[in-house]
């Protein structure tokens, strides 16, 4: 596995992994996460693929920005590609909120994006579950403001792993980059993220496109309701698979399994 030095562009810090004349292949993570998250399922990933990881703005190691619109989100990752010389037929998986960011640049660089995962991704609001303590804690507007800045390594931890279904290791990488985001620029990631379902759901979109998407979904998933990926269905040609015994975080709780669905999408 060819590992690249990282690279940062348009305020974007970007991984990358895996032979340059390979296939493109871009992860997307999810609100709060970073690019580090998906390191799990990377070296399989990276047998085939020239894999690309990016710390979404306000994110990980990235620069903040003005907004957090989806479709800014969207089109600041497309720059980094267009830098690249990547614009053409690029796969893409984004997980959980990120694959709204998938799905927004679908819309606004439809020659951009080639195949199409989205693993754990909300369809729409309804399909929204409540948050478990702890994350409501961390993330809440009336305590998360007083608790952010107090959160140890042990308490981010324990935050994820509350919307795991199986033991999962954090690494200490991983941590530190989520320490990095500021909780004001986290309430804006996840107010856009909102406003961009509100507009439409995901479903709605996709079929509008005509991007069959391959969803994946752990189905003891705690933040989004594991039958609502069958909201996937009005796509025509969309292919749902279910993780079972798994949350929210597919990539953590079972890599092997992850990798493999998307290496089979993806051929």
């Amino acid at each position: 596995m060819t590992a690249y030095p990282t690279t940062t562009a348009h305020g974007i810090h970007l991984l990358q992994d895996g032979p340059d004349t390979a296939p493109p292949l871009l992860l997307i993570h999810g609100s709060g996460a970073a690019a580090v998250t998906w390191e799990p399922v990377v070296p399989a990933l990276a047998e085939r693929f020239r894999v690309l990881r990016v710390d979404l703005p306000g994110c990980g190691r990235s620069s903040t920005a003005e907004t957090y619109a989806v479709e800014d989100q969207a089109d600041r990752v497309a720059a980094v590609l267009a830098d690249l010389g990547l614009d053409r037929d690029v796969a893409v998986v984004g997980h959980s909120s990120g694959g709204y960011v998938a799905t927004a640049l679908a819309e606004r660089h439809p020659e951009l994006v080639g195949k199409m995962a989205l693993l754990s991704t909300g369809p729409s609001m309804d399909a929204l579950l409540p948050e478990p303590a702890l994350v409501r804690l961390l993330t809440g507007a009336a305590l998360g403001a007083l608790v952010w800045p107090l959160r140890t390594d042990a308490m981010l931890r324990k935050g994820i792993a509350a919307t795991a279904a199986r033991p999962i290791t954090v690494d200490d990488e991983v941590v530190d980059d989520l320490k990095r985001t500021r909780f004001r620029t986290f309430r804006a990631i996840m107010q856009a993220n909102g406003r961009y379902l509100e507009k439409q759901s995901v479903p709605e979109r996709l079929l509008r496109l005509g991007r069959p998407p391959l969803v994946v979904f752990g189905d003891a998933d705690p933040r989004w309701d594991p039958a609502s990926a069958h909201e996937y269905d009005v796509v025509p040609g969309a292919r749902v698979e279910y993780l079972a015994g798994v949350g929210h975080v597919a990539m953590l709780e079972a890599p092997e399994e992850t990798a493999r669905l998307l290496l089979d999408l993806l051929g």
